[in-house]
């Protein structure tokens, strides 16, 4: 895996400082500790730093073109460059060295923006054509790979795979925004379509730039989307068998590699599937890591070591304390937005953990989005059933007075906390959902925000990117819009975010084989009855997956990484909660309520409420924010 960086003069070749460029790829030499280079021309930079995966010893970027007319720095593993690699031969095309970055070089003077539709894999890429005085910035079809973007004061378009590659550079203004803080804490992290410093702008996932010399910036083009409104004809067993196969293919299509490769594994379907496969591929034991807690019922070690046995991998487990907060100030640094998924704790140790044997690890992402496996789509079907059978008019004034008048229960038994349910009801389905994927709800952002907060947003509300794109999904039915808004926002917003930050924080590439996009592209056109069955998500692929896991591992109730930050701010983080409203830096803002604030933490301590998750975004905001503004 690598980074990226770069510049370029759309209107006018101003002459580019190497050094410039460098600081800006330095920036981020944990992306690629095995190496770096560097190349300008006027008004073009481009420099990157290099993991090496592919082809050690050919694969140094920036790569020229054969005849200089491209070069190209890229970030990923184009997975089917062989297959790529053989079209373009056959075309008359030559290769110099047997890595995957070539094929981008050969493929663009071939296809042009028509290459990324043949390519299989993650990447974000920067190709410059000197023929054509244009500059190509891309990235993979789920957003797997990062890429920033922002125009500078002197009229240079700047790139960076991370936010802190363009920070690198001093004409980058450190003005925050107030609708990403918005954003954040309405979601916990900071959307693709916003960025906490203000200018600053990520190309969307399946997006490209193609930005020409002399033409006004255009707008990004998209080049890749996935489509529920169709439905596949086969029957129940032609479909598990396909489905096993295309699992199978993006295991395997992941498993080339020049160095050494392993697995996460937490002993759930996702990771297991993931580890049962490249055991059937793999002529050697399967590297496979699991990181346990010392809380008993945060710890899936157990299950992990099931398959471990299972399949015969050389297994290994480290135990971490439930308590591993003494991690903020390290996330803070890698992810620098403000990210309060407090699973990147635990997510950063097992890529520590598995960065001391492998240099790749494939991880079991993306089922859950695809399949329908998070409970959020099983309450959101429930209640679409319930919306169904009555009237929009009643059901606002029925449901949302019993949503109004329930009391917040945080500490009941789940079957009592009923007062969201009631709410969602009242409402239209995309609007519910919307609500339900986030942390701080709607009136608990109104309370913390201060008025100067409100006028600044202006009417920008959060919620509304989720709504506006599962009102416009391809979809047929209300969990297809469910899974497609988060594919847009969730899936590279938060998981993909945090993947990628954390593994490359140590060093380590982690590859999706559950998010390959023919498989993706296949699970879209699962009817809905089989991706959701029996109270079941993920039905179809556990079902089908019978034959390779127990049956313990399949159908008992999905944990994933769990932190305990509600106890952390009762216990040891409790003075850090209530020093939140003495904060300079969120109270320097002018846009909190600081009082409020310090409401939240004593409600908290007293066990009054449950605003854990909440008190855990605006510590991590504060420290992003002191990071960046400072």
């Amino acid at each position: 895996m690598c980074g990226i960086a770069g510049l370029f003069y759309p209107d006018t070749p101003k002459p580019i400082d190497p050094a410039r460029i460098t600081a800006m790829a330095d920036a981020q030499a944990h992306r690629g500790p095995d190496g770096s280079g560097v190349w300008v021309a006027p008004g073009i930079g481009l420099g990157h730093r290099r993991l090496s995966i592919i082809d050690l010893g050919g694969g140094a970027q920036p790569m020229h073109s054969a005849d200089g007319r491209l070069v190209v720095s890229y970030n990923g593993e184009i997975y089917n460059f062989l297959e790529v690699r053989a079209e373009l031969e056959a075309r008359g095309a030559v290769f110099q060295t047997n890595s995957d970055t070539e094929v981008l070089l050969h493929g663009w003077a071939a296809w042009g923006p028509a290459m990324l539709d043949r390519l299989n894999g993650m990447f974000a890429v920067a190709l410059y054509d000197d023929a054509a005085k244009t500059l190509l910035l891309a990235r993979d079809r789920l957003g797997v790979k990062p890429l920033h973007y922002a125009m500078l004061a002197d009229g240079a378009l700047a790139f960076a795979s991370e936010l802190k590659g363009l920070l690198a550079h001093p004409l980058l203004r450190r003005v925050a925004d107030v609708r990403a803080v918005e954003d954040f804490m309405a979601y916990g992290y900071v959307p693709d379509d916003a960025s906490l410093v203000a200018g600053v702008k990520k190309l969307a996932a399946g997006h490209f730039l193609l930005v020409e010399r002399g033409k006004p910036l255009p707008a990004p083009q998209q080049w890749w989307d996935i489509d529920f409104s169709q439905r596949t004809r086969a029957s129940a067993s032609a479909i598990e068998e396909e489905l096993i196969e295309r699992l199978r293919a993006g295991v395997r299509s992941r498993l080339v590699a020049d160095v050494p490769l392993g697995a996460f594994l937490s002993g759930g379907v996702d990771s297991s599937a993931v580890v049962a496969m490249m055991a059937e591929a793999s002529r050697h034991a399967v590297k496979t890591c699991t990181i346990g807690f010392d809380a008993a019922d945060h710890d899936e070690r157990s299950y992990a070591r099931q398959i471990a046995t299972r399949y015969a991998t050389d297994h290994r487990e480290r135990i971490v304390s439930a308590d591993d907060f003494a991690l903020i100030d390290t996330l803070v640094a890698a992810f620098d937005e403000p990210f309060a998924d407090a699973s990147a704790l635990a997510t950063y140790r097992v890529c520590e953990l598995a960065r001391e044997q492998v240099t790749v690890a494939l991880s079991g992402d993306g089922a859950d989005e695809a399949f329908a496996g998070y409970r959020r789509y099983r309450f959101q079907a429930a209640e679409e059933r319930t919306r169904a059978l009555i009237p929009p008019a009643l059901r606002a004034r029925l449901f949302g007075t019993l949503g109004r008048y329930y009391p917040k229960a945080d500490w009941a038994p789940r079957p009592f906390r009923a007062k969201t349910t009631f709410l969602g009801l009242a409402d239209d389905g995309a609007t519910a959902y919307a609500r339900a994927v986030g942390v701080t709800p709607p009136v608990l952002r109104g309370l913390l925000f201060s008025d100067a907060a409100r006028r600044a947003l202006g009417g920008h509300r959060a919620e509304d990117r989720y709504i506006d794109t599962m009102r416009r999904a391809p979809v047929r039915e209300p969990l297809d819009a469910a899974q497609y808004a988060d594919f847009k926002h969730w899936l590279p917003g938060d998981i993909l975010t945090k993947t990628d930050r954390t593994s490359m924080a140590v060093g380590l590439e982690a590859r999706e084989p559950l998010l390959d996009y023919r498989l993706v592209e296949f699970a879209a056109t699962l009817p809905a009855s089989i991706r959701i069955k029996r109270g079941q998500g993920k039905w179809v692929m556990k079902h089908a997956l019978e034959r390779y896991l127990p049956h313990d591992i399949l159908y008992r109730p999905k944990m994933g990484f769990v932190t305990p930050v509600s106890l952390w701010f009762r216990g040891s983080l409790a003075d850090q909660a209530a020093a939140l409203a003495r904060s300079p830096v969120l109270g320097g803002t002018g846009w909190f309520d600081m009082a409020a604030i310090e409401r939240l933490a004593a409600e908290h301590r007293s066990g009054a409420r449950d605003h854990g998750r909440t008190l855990w975004q605006l510590v991590m905001l504060e420290r992003s924010m002191a990071r960046l503004f400072a």
